[in-house]
């Protein structure tokens, strides 16, 4: 009954978010559109299970794994290093967790589109045809824990964040929060720029130009540092246009249940959604 009453907290908490976000990115979306669709559009309820699924399985999915990865790593880092990065000011350890999560993750990212295991997962989420806010959601479980901590592990080695307490760490409170909040505005069908403010930040321009399925494919795997892409070389954002297609060339099921079965079925019984095996090299 506990478990139960737990769970229907959860959900009106996960719906009021929604409720929330709705209220934020439609109207944004209808002013300044990229390109004009529907809300309703094409593959909309998909995309609203993966929120549902992904936002009440997430944090159980991640208690494990961060567990044992902060363990490991508090029985392996110095003392000394863990006592210095933790005494830092509350917004200088945001800052600094931010920039090296980052860092952790565009590695990983970059793994799932130059590794055919790794794809095979990411590849669910870049099976979006449609880009709005929503798709920030669409992703595979497995795809989703691994890009979390990816992040987090360079945090905890350096002992930004102190996962070993019995509350979270407000500095990781706030680095899901940001992070979060900016994965569905880096999504939205919005036409924004920032002006020379795009290499500091990333945009939806940034962000949709990641998604395009043409040869500018596998590009921008920051989420918020657009300058990282530009310091390993995959960075690419044109000033006046913006991507022709989105999407991935072969097509996964259709249903969220088929979806997240197909990377984990034998190679024989599917066709993989194939990501070349590194990234296209900058224009000259």
């Amino acid at each position: 009954m506990a478990l139960l009453r737990h769970f229907a907290n959860d959900f009106l908490h996960v719906s009021a978010w929604l409720l929330l976000l709705s209220a934020i990115f439609i109207p944004l979306e209808r002013l300044w559109a990229v390109q004009p669709q529907k809300v309703f559009r094409r593959a909309v309820w998909t995309d609203l299970g993966y929120y549902f699924v992904n936002s009440l399985l997430l944090s159980t999915l991640l208690t494990l794994p961060m567990a044992g990865i902060a363990w490991s790593l508090h029985a392996v880092v110095p003392a000394t290093l863990l006592g210095l990065a933790g005494g830092l000011p509350f917004g200088q350890r945001v800052v600094l967790s931010l920039v090296v999560g980052e860092f952790g993750y565009y590695w990983t990212h970059r793994a799932m589109h130059q590794v055919p295991l790794l794809w095979n997962f990411h590849a669910v989420h870049h099976s979006a045809e449609q880009i709005d806010w929503l798709v920030s959601t669409r992703a595979h479980p497995v795809d989703l824990v691994l890009g979390r901590l990816s992040g987090f592990i360079p945090m905890y080695v350096l002992g930004l964040v102190q996962p070993i307490q019995n509350v979270m760490d407000p500095v990781t409170l706030a680095v899901v929060l940001v992070g979060t909040i900016w994965g569905f505005f880096i999504h939205a069908n919005l036409r924004w720029r920032f002006g020379p403010f795009e290499w500091l930040v990333s945009t939806p321009a940034f962000h949709h130009w990641h998604h395009t399925n043409d040869e500018h494919a596998n590009r921008n795997y920051s989420t918020m540092l657009p300058w990282m892409d530009r310091i390993f070389g995959t960075y690419y954002m044109p000033r006046d246009h913006w991507p022709p297609s989105y999407g991935i060339d072969d097509k996964l099921p259709d249903s969220i249940g088929d979806q997240l079965l197909y990377p984990l079925l034998p190679a024989s019984s599917r066709r993989p959604a194939a990501a070349p095996l590194s990234p296209q090299p900058p224009p000259g």
